[in-house]
Order: C-alpha cells, then sequence, then structure tokens
C-alpha cells in the first residue's frame, strides 16, 4: 500500500521527492510508522530513501507499484461497468487487488477489452501483452467487441426492467450478433444499446 500510494502521488507529480509527511498523512499513520516502513523498502530496493528529505520509488518499486494499482484499476472497472456493484468500489477493490494472480489479471484484461484508461479517465498502467492470433471464444461485453466481429451472447449482468428492454430488442443469450463500424446487429436486426446496457452483456467471439 505504501508503494501504490507513491506510484499515486508521482503518477501526479513525477519530479516529486515524496515527503514522509505527505505520506504518512495520506496513508492516515504517524510519520514515525511511514519512516520505519520506508527504511524497510530501502533496504530492499524498492525506494530511495533520502533522510530528511523524502523518498522515491525506485525502477523496480516503480514496476510492483504500478502492477498492484493496475490490478485495482481493473477490478474497479469489472465491478462497476461489468457485474454493476454499487457499494464501496474502491474499498473493495483495495482488498481484493492483492489476492490477483497474472492469470486472472489477464484475463479481467481481456474481458474489459485491454482498456487504456477508466471511464472516469485515470490512465490504466500498461504491461507488455502477447496477443493471440484470433479471438476465438473470448468473452468480451458488447462495447469493447472488435469492428467486425461476431458471437453469440452468452451472459446478461443486468435484472429487472433492464432484461425487459433488452429482450424486447432480442439480445437475450444464445442470440447471434455481430459489430461493425456503424451498427450492431442482432439476429439479423441492427440495434441500439446504450453503453450503460452494452457493458453488461457479455458475448462469446467467434471466427
Amino acid at each position: 500500500m505504501y508503494l501504490k500510494r507513491m506510484f499515486e502521488i508521482l503518477s501526479q507529480q513525477p519530479d516529486a521527492i515524496v515527503k514522509t509527511s505527505m505520506l504518512a498523512e495520506s496513508m492516515g499513520v504517524s510519520d514515525a510508522s511511514t519512516t520505519e516502513m520506508i527504511q524497510k523498502l530501502a533496504g530492499r530496493d524498492l525506494v530511495t530513501y533520502i533522510p530528511y528529505k523524502g523518498s522515491r520509488l525506485t525502477a523496480q518499486g516503480f514496476a510492483i507499484a504500478g502492477q498492484i494499482k493496475r490490478r485495482q484499476l481493473l477490478i474497479e472497472m469489472l465491478l462497476t461497468d461489468v457485474i454493476g456493484f454499487e457499494g464501496d468500489v474502491n474499498s473493495v477493490a483495495c482488498e481484493m487487488e492483492h489476492a490477483i494472480t497474472d492469470e486472472l489479471e489477464a484475463s479481467i484484461d481481456r474481458l474489459l477489452g485491454y482498456p487504456e484508461n477508466t471511464h472516469l479517465g485515470e490512465r490504466v498502467p500498461q504491461i507488455s501483452r502477447q496477443f493471440e492470433a484470433n479471438v476465438h471464444s473470448l468473452l468480451l461485453p458488447i462495447s469493447y467487441m472488435p469492428e467486425g466481429s461476431k458471437g453469440v451472447i452468452e451472459f446478461i449482468a443486468l435484472s429487472g426492467q433492464d432484461v425487459k428492454t433488452l429482450e424486447t430488442l432480442q439480445v437475450t443469450i444464445g442470440n447471434a450478433i455481430s459489430k461493425s463500424q456503424s451498427s450492431i446487429v442482432v439476429e439479423g436486426n441492427p440495434v441500439l444499446i446504450s453503453d450503460t446496457l452494452a457493458n453488461k452483456v457479455l458475448v462469446r467471439l467467434e471466427e
């Protein structure tokens, strides 16, 4: 959490030396506790500590902090954009981010369409990816379907009136769907779907 908080501060002020008092205040802990933790992190070569001035992340510390921040943001997008979770998203994401494996992170990243920014405009720290030669069997929200792709609706993360609205458009599980530059077509008929609903309808893409 210390590394991630430093990463957030340095993302806003890249040239800054993070003052211990500033970091302690943002973490809600004492200056003494923060100094002790910074010294431990410096001993692991994750931060560079400058007594009486502050600290900065090393290259290794920056990479670890960026990965933690990336997982937090991916989880937040999964909770809000796909699942529709309305609780304390940030708190839940902070708890979950430490339990995410590389494989699960890659799956969430793929599900969300390899996002570079959140819907609020916050940049998602990027990583090197290995892309498959085709998109066979990928599961994506309608809004993230590549142009020219087609597939079958497999999951709808909605209930109540929203489901009934989609049913009037034939947007139901098992129906064929395709996406072009100008339209979304379900069972051969062009449909108009809001971004909010499109984020919660998952499609199994086909070649």
